[in-house]
């Protein structure tokens, strides 16, 4: 039985696992127990030792069986290292427990270690001070991210109750993320679905890949102009999964890599496009609290618009023309 309740963020706690637990997966099951925290917390828990079963330290994926002791000690998170710095952010929506943010190209989402790099966090705590808690001290009020290199629209939360929902309709693939791309050649399919596993890339740790046994990632794309003048096709891209450099790796992968990807490009890139091609432009989700159906859209860098209008890409800069909340 559980003898200390364990729906804060700090505290001890002790659950002997039932016949309801029985051959479930650590790491799901414990997520049951902490509604507080996100699965990716409890996973990072269990590797640090501070979720214990049977007094033994356990993989994520570790068959839980009845009569096994779960004994956590969560240790009060560290004091907030990092330091506000003021910017000038793009907000396309904000209110008590939630804001979306027109992220520019080049900005990183989130500090990592080793780095002193200003990054949209650092940004976020100007503004806001207060934001959830749930993907710890480095990522305050980070629900999903955007590569350094992609702009476009990403919701943040400042309450962990948000934060729970939002994170909630990612994984039951509810909110919807719609991107803009310009990728290299004609695709002549009018539109299509990727399934294919993504993972580490067993040749560069670095970089992701498709490989088999990786983890499940669905792409679907339309093409919106075929450019034969500039040997480029442009996409509407929508995660139905979201894992690291999916739209980029599954476009690699394919054989119509995203224009001005420095990892995953041609080594002989167009040089007029400062960055990759790919620009989060629609994001639909709803509120945490009103249950509100959001549509929210965010005009792409000018480069798009300019490259567009010359090359007669009428489908794509239509897109890219849609702002506001919807």
């Amino acid at each position: 039985m559980m003898t200390t309740q364990a729906a804060d963020r700090t505290g001890a706690f002790a659950y002997t696992v039932d016949a309801d637990g029985d051959g479930s997966r650590a790491d799901v099951f414990i997520a049951s127990l902490i509604p507080a925290f996100s699965r990716s917390r409890i996973q990072n828990l269990l590797k640090n030792g501070e979720i214990l079963v049977n007094d033994r330290q356990v993989k994520n994926s570790s068959v839980l069986e009845e009569g096994d002791v779960i004994t956590c000690e969560i240790q009060p998170p560290a004091r907030m290292s990092l330091e506000a710095y003021p910017m000038d952010l793009d907000v396309v929506y904000e209110d008590d427990c939630l804001l979306v943010i027109n992220k520019p190209r080049g900005l990183i989402a989130h500090p990592s270690p080793g780095s002193d790099a200003k990054t949209l966090v650092h940004g976020l705590l100007a503004r806001c001070p207060d934001l959830s808690g749930i993907n710890g001290v480095m990522r305050p009020g980070i629900v999903h991210r955007l590569d350094k290199d992609t702009s476009g629209l990403m919701v943040v939360a400042k309450t962990d109750e948000a934060h729970r929902s939002l994170a909630g309709q990612i994984q039951d693939r509810t909110m919807i993320r719609k991107y803009i791309a310009v990728v290299w050649g004609l695709i002549s399919e009018p539109s299509g679905l990727i399934d294919a596993p993504i993972g580490r890339d067993p040749k560069n740790r670095q970089r992701m890949a498709v490989i088999s046994g990786g983890r499940e990632a669905q792409t679907s794309y339309t093409v919106l102009d075929r450019l034969p003048g500039a040997d480029k096709t442009t996409l509407l891209c929508e995660l139905r999964t979201g894992r690291t450099h999916q739209i980029r790796v599954h476009m690699k992968f394919l054989g119509y890599p995203v224009v001005g990807d420095p990892i995953y490009g041609r080594r002989k890139d167009d040089p007029y496009w400062p960055g990759q091609a790919l620009h989060a432009y629609c994001l639909g989700l709803r509120h945490p609290i009103s249950g509100r159906d959001l549509t929210l859209f965010a005009g792409a860098p000018p480069e798009y618009a300019k490259f567009f209008e010359e090359e007669g890409a009428v489908n794509a800069l239509a897109e890219i023309s849609k702002a506001g909340i919807s």
